[in-house]
């Protein structure tokens, strides 16, 4: 593959235990993307197609559900969401708004660029348990992740609560919203008849044998 008569190389990169993104660099300057993105769930089922160009990421990009639905379409070069897809009932993922709701209200939720699975990677890959696991279960254990989203679409506090009755846990972690990136620091907020206000982001998941988090 070539770029601009230049010479790439191709890369893959885990960006979580299950979760593995293909791109090219220049073969010159390999911290450069360049072309197609993609990004597979379990090698399988693609999550992520977009392109970049010279290092920055451009046109429209796709993101897909865990089941290969289209979830939400980004232009890059507008700065602007093309497609939102309709969000389905799940106790894995929910929104609350700090705000009182009547009937009638017109609601909207946050919205982060990368659709509701590869969107919330980087805030799962930032905990780990504080203690070591190769002799515990940690199947039994369940962590609920809350992002505070404020009016002006940033994020504003980080939470992970880890629960497991059987080892009597439960423990609540405040992590430095700072350990993100701009970009991940960054969403369309919430609104209500119109206007941005305070909402939150429930993501509930289970816990790794390494002690990391994934979704279900």
């Amino acid at each position: 593959m070539s770029c601009a008569g230049q010479d790439t190389l191709a890369r893959k990169e885990h960006l979580s235990d299950s979760v593995i993104a293909h791109y090219y660099v220049l073969g010159a300057s390999p911290n450069v993307k360049v072309g197609m993105y993609e990004v597979f769930l379990k090698h399988r089922t693609l999550l992520v197609r977009g392109r970049y160009n010279n290092g920055k990421k451009s046109g429209v990009w796709q993101f897909f559900d865990i089941k290969g639905g289209l979830n939400e379409k980004y232009n890059y070069d507008r700065k602007q969401f093309t497609y939102e897809a309709p969000l389905y009932s799940s106790p894995d993922f929910s929104f609350l708004f700090d705000d009182s709701v009547k009937v009638g209200d017109r609601l909207t939720r946050p919205l982060k660029i990368g659709g509701v699975y590869y969107g919330f990677i980087p805030y799962l890959s930032v905990y780990k348990l504080p203690f070591e696991t190769y002799d515990v279960n940690t199947y039994l254990f369940q962590a609920y992740i809350e992002l505070l989203i404020s009016p002006m679409g940033r994020l504003a506090d980080y939470n992970v609560r880890v629960v497991s009755s059987d080892y009597q846990y439960d423990r609540t972690f405040n992590i430095d919203v700072h350990l993100f990136s701009d970009e991940d620091r960054t969403f369309t907020p919430a609104t209500k008849n119109g206007v941005p206000v305070i909402s939150r982001i429930l993501i509930r998941c289970f816990v790794t044998q390494s002690g990391g988090l994934d979704f279900y």
